[in-house]
C-alpha cells in the first residue's frame, strides 16, 4: 500500500465521524440507564421514538396486553392504529423481551394468531383492519390473549374441489 496516495483530510475526517458516533452510542446508552426513559427500547428506531413522542403529546396510546399466564407488558400505538398495528407492536415488543431474556429465539406468529385473538371487553378483535376506537380501546386499556378457533370456512377447501378429487380417484378403482 502507498501510504502517500491517501488524503489526509479524508483520513482525519472519517476518524472525527467514527469519534462522533463513539460519543453518540455512550451518550444514549448513558441516556437509556435513566429510569425515566425506561420505556425506551434499547435499540430503539426512529418509529420507535416517534411514537413515545406521540404518547407524551396525546396522540397516541399506552396498551396493556395479559398473556395467557396472567403476566403482562405495555405497548405503544397511536390513537389511529389498527388491529393489525397493535398485532405488529404486541409482536415487535415481544420480540425483544425474548431476546433480552433468551437470546434469539423464533416465534410462529402465524401458529400465534391462527390459535389465539386479542380481546378487549369480552370482544375479540379479529378484523385486522378494523380501527381500536372502534372496539372502545383507548389509551391505558387492557387487551387480552384468548383461545380463539378460527370458523372451518377459512380452513377447508370447497366442496366442488373435493367432489372432484375424491370423484377422479373413485373413476380409476
Amino acid at each position: 500500500m502507498d501510504s502517500g496516495s491517501g488524503k489526509p483530510e479524508e483520513v482525519a475526517a472519517y476518524q472525527s465521524s467514527e469519534a462522533k458516533q463513539a460519543r453518540l452510542q455512550s451518550m444514549l446508552a448513558a441516556l437509556l440507564e435513566d429510569p425515566i426513559l425506561a420505556d425506551v427500547p434499547r435499540k430503539p428506531s426512529l418509529a420507535d421514538v416517534d411514537t413515545l413522542i406521540n404518547l407524551e403529546l396525546g396522540s397516541a396510546m399506552r396498551v396493556t396486553v395479559v398473556k395467557l399466564d396472567n403476566t403482562s407488558f405495555d405497548v405503544a400505538v397511536s390513537n389511529a392504529a389498527t388491529v393489525k398495528d397493535l398485532k405488529l407492536a404486541i409482536r415487535k415488543k415481544i420480540n425483544e423481551i425474548e431476546q433480552e431474556q433468551m437470546g434469539h429465539r423464533h416465534i410462529s406468529w402465524k401458529h400465534v394468531w391462527d390459535n389465539y385473538c386479542l380481546t378487549h371487553h369480552n370482544e375479540k378483535l379479529i378484523d385486522d383492519s378494523s380501527a381500536l376506537s372502534s372496539h372502545g380501546v383507548r389509551n391505558s386499556s387492557k387487551v387480552c390473549f384468548s383461545p380463539h378457533i378460527m370458523s372451518r370456512v377459512h380452513r377447508k377447501h370447497s366442496r366442488r374441489r373435493n367432489h372432484r378429487f375424491f370423484h377422479g380417484l373413485s373413476k380409476k378403482l
